[in-house]
């Protein structure tokens, strides 16, 4: 198995790329640390099928944004389960907001969820993992690193934060053996409505933006954590990886592909 042994911590298990990354990396023989907001309770499906198979499991409920709770809980699982191998940072939180009207509190909020957690927790787990020299940092980030979104100025310019947090701490930790490398991921069934905007027809239309006409899953997002998270990566260090379909090269809707009925 390609993670046997390893120790995988996820920000956010609770959300649909969590489970689905729960499911694929436990298939390959990773114990996990569960960052659940529910306690465990949206994700007992996939945490009975890690305890049946005889991988370890630890659920927490921390806030990723204070350095104090997440050295805590590494320093518990440390005794209980075994120090972290693979970061996976997963937090997404979009809310609508302009320019013109975001608040400072809706800002704020998105900033710190999204990119202040995706530093504290690579701060406090990439400390230990350069200590040990080796580990795995992945750094589940967005197309709108790239492009802004038309709905949420606060959400691209987080995301774009994760991105050149990726390529600072890459150079860094790499030098005790440690990679940081980030997904850009694009668009699944449901984001025409989470990005809907009066602004930009990006989403509109935006399944046959994909040259193939096929919106991905975020079971096709687990399998490139896999690789990052795996020795076959061992030469893939501040990497943005763009997992998309080929949505942001979508330029005319006439000369792209139509799903069929």
């Amino acid at each position: 198995m390609r993670l046997g042994g390893k120790i995988v911590f996820l920000t956010e298990a609770d959300s649909p790329s969590g489970r689905a990354v729960i499911r694929r990396l436990s298939a390959e023989g990773a114990s996990f640390i569960l960052n659940s907001a529910s306690g465990g309770g949206a994700i007992r499906e996939e945490l009975d099928r890690c305890l049946s198979s005889g991988r370890g499991a630890m659920v927490v409920n921390i806030d990723t944004c204070s350095r104090n709770e997440v050295d805590r809980m590494l320093e518990t699982a440390s005794r209980e389960l075994g120090d972290v191998d693979i970061l996976v940072h997963n937090n997404d939180l979009a809310e609508p907001g302009t320019i013109e009207h975001g608040t400072e509190d809706w800002f704020r909020r998105l900033i710190d969820h999204n990119a202040k957690s995706a530093f504290i927790c690579a701060q406090a787990v990439g400390g230990r993992m350069a200590a040990r020299r080796r580990g795995k940092i992945v750094f589940i980030s967005s197309i709108h690193a790239e492009k802004p979104t038309g709905s949420s100025f606060a959400y691209s310019a987080a995301k774009g934060a994760v991105k050149m947090l990726t390529r600072e701490a890459a150079l860094r930790l790499g030098r005790s053996g440690v990679t940081v490398n980030a997904i850009e991921f694009g668009p699944v069934e449901g984001d025409d409505e989470r990005f809907r905007s009066d602004l930009s027809l990006l989403y509109e239309h935006y399944r046959t933006k994909v040259p193939n006409a096929q919106l991905g899953t975020h079971d096709d997002l687990a399998e490139v954590v896999l690789f990052l998270a795996s020795d076959e990566s061992r030469y893939v260090n501040g990497a943005d990886i763009r997992v998309d379909g080929g949505f942001l090269m979508h330029y005319m809707d006439a000369k792209m592909k139509q799903a069929a009925d």
